[in-house]
């Protein structure tokens, strides 16, 4: 009777993955702002190419609406609309849906050079230190983490609800510099600074350490798994940095990272259990310094 017992559930734990396997996924992202959003290529690409990694079969698609990043958490924690979302972490966002604690972009999401006002230039001049550099206003989204991290670091930040209208505001002059990310500053200056009166400063950066990771609800632990298996898998045999480089060293190179003089800050926000120490995970330039 018992080895029948054991034969039951062996079974049942095979036809439960099995399932898994068998069934198809529906995986929803959220929308981005329009179709020919070049921020959304790579998220996209790589969740491809991890989910074939491991053999589910899946749909793929976005969301019926667009959702800007703190509505997508939001609806993501409730399990509405979508049940995937790729986004910076933080502990807040970590309590409330699950990490795949994976970096999609190796870190560059806190790799942040700076979008100026022509009539803002001259602030920019002689600038030596990070103490130099927090008499200067930064212009960040209400909801990001990187408007905390700057506070925590001495900056005074100004606040919009979204990144248009910081774009907005930054050619009015209203703030001293907009820190993007090198993922999304030169998809955003083709649009946004096209016959603009702005420009990316060419000598500094901010770092801080942070991942960009793809979260799910926290009560789907399935689909978390399958992610993060196809993930690991794609590290393993080299398609992960593939793609990652694909995409982006020619913008590292364009934005000559490894040439800038770079002020690291530090991140309160940062959880305890992001696996700096995995050499894999990170990109590193080799300007970096404390300061």
């Amino acid at each position: 009777m018992i080895k029948c017992k054991v034969l039951a559930t062996c079974f049942v734990g095979l036809a439960i993955q099995f399932s898994a396997y068998a069934a198809t996924w529906t995986i929803t992202y959220p929308k981005p702002l329009d179709d020919s959003d070049a921020r959304a290529q790579y998220p996209i690409a790589l969740l491809k190419l991890a989910l074939g990694k491991t053999g589910v079969n899946y749909e793929l698609r976005p969301s019926d609406r667009i959702l800007l990043p703190g509505k997508a958490m939001r609806q993501l924690r409730e399990n509405r609309e979508v049940n995937v979302v790729w986004s910076m972490t933080d502990s807040q966002r970590e309590k409330e849906v699950a990490p795949i604690r994976i970096p999609i972009a190796k870190g560059l999401i806190g790799m942040r050079v700076f979008v100026v006002n022509n009539a803002k230039k001259q602030k920019f001049e002689g600038l030596e230190s990070l103490a130099d550099m927090r008499k200067l206003v930064p212009i960040q989204g209400e909801e990001w983490p990187d408007t905390k991290i700057l506070q925590a670091n001495g900056f005074n930040v100004f606040t919009v609800p979204e990144f248009r209208e910081a774009y907005d505001l930054i050619k009015q002059g209203k703030a001293d510099f907009f820190p993007r990310s090198i993922m999304e500053v030169s998809v955003e200056m083709a649009e946004e600074g096209r016959s603009s009166n702005l420009f990316i400063e060419p000598s500094m950066a901010l770092y801080y350490p942070t991942a960009m990771y793809y979260f799910v609800n926290s009560n789907n632990v399935t689909l978390a798994n399958l992610i993060e298996t196809g993930l690991q898998r794609a590290l393993e045999d080299g398609s992960f940095d593939a793609l990652f480089y694909t995409t982006y060293a020619p913008i590292i190179a364009e934005l000559d990272m490894n040439g800038r003089n770079v002020f690291t800050l530090e991140n309160p926000l940062l959880p305890a259990e992001t696996p700096l120490n995995d050499a894999r995970l990170w990109y590193k330039t080799e300007s970096v310094v404390a300061q």
